[in-house]
């Protein structure tokens, strides 16, 4: 766990950092949520890096309203740990069917939360909380797949459409019936249109 706070763009950096030292030239690159704003810094940054980049459920700059609630969560997380928010968060990620059937990627999410230090969580909260992204879009170079669930909150749908509509070579495709988790909650739709998008030439 890092010892102070850190940026979006300090873990896009330590991805270019992965890859060069696995000595891997260009890679596809995707990220849900918060790696979805770490693929966002990545491909802009490191264009050189990136043949195809996907982005799932994420936005380039939280409202501010969700910024006020990314301070709550981190404030909670660090009095409380994760385990207190684990249920609201799951409404958030997945529709009501999915939750109801318990469904394999709910249950994933809820191991991976209670796993959560939460020291670890609010650092996480505090670079969401500070993230703007907003310039970096039209210098995306690489062919881009937005992905999003159609039922996510609205400011998620707003920003599929504006990442979509702002990176150069970018396509938005949405997952029906799906919220924030929409490639786990319905990972054969996600899977066919990763295949379709990274088989094309």
């Amino acid at each position: 766990m890092p010892a102070a706070r850190y940026r979006i763009e300090d873990l896009a950096a330590q991805l270019a950092a992965v890859l060069e030292t696995q000595t891997i030239g260009r890679a596809h690159v995707a990220g849900i949520s918060l790696g979805g704003l770490v693929a966002q810094a990545f491909a802009a940054s490191r264009p050189d890096l990136v043949d195809r980049l996907i982005l799932i459920d994420t936005t380039p700059r939280y409202t501010d309203e969700l910024r006020a609630m990314w301070d709550q969560r981190a404030a909670t997380a660090r009095a409380s740990g994760v385990a207190p928010m684990i249920d609201d968060l799951l409404k958030i990620w997945f529709s009501a069917d999915a939750l109801a059937h318990d469904a394999a990627g709910v249950r994933y999410v809820r191991a991976a939360l209670a796993r959560a230090p939460g020291e670890g969580y609010a650092l996480a909260c505090e670079a969401l909380h500070a993230a703007d992204l907003r310039s970096l879009a039209p210098a995306i170079a690489a062919p881009t797949l937005v992905i999003c669930g159609d039922s996510d909150i609205p400011s998620f749908l707003d920003a599929a459409r504006w990442l979509a509509a702002t990176i150069p070579n970018a396509e938005l495709a949405w997952i029906a019936g799906t919220r924030h988790a929409s490639v786990l909650e319905r990972p054969e739709e996600g899977r066919r249109l990763i295949r379709d998008f990274l088989s094309r030439g």
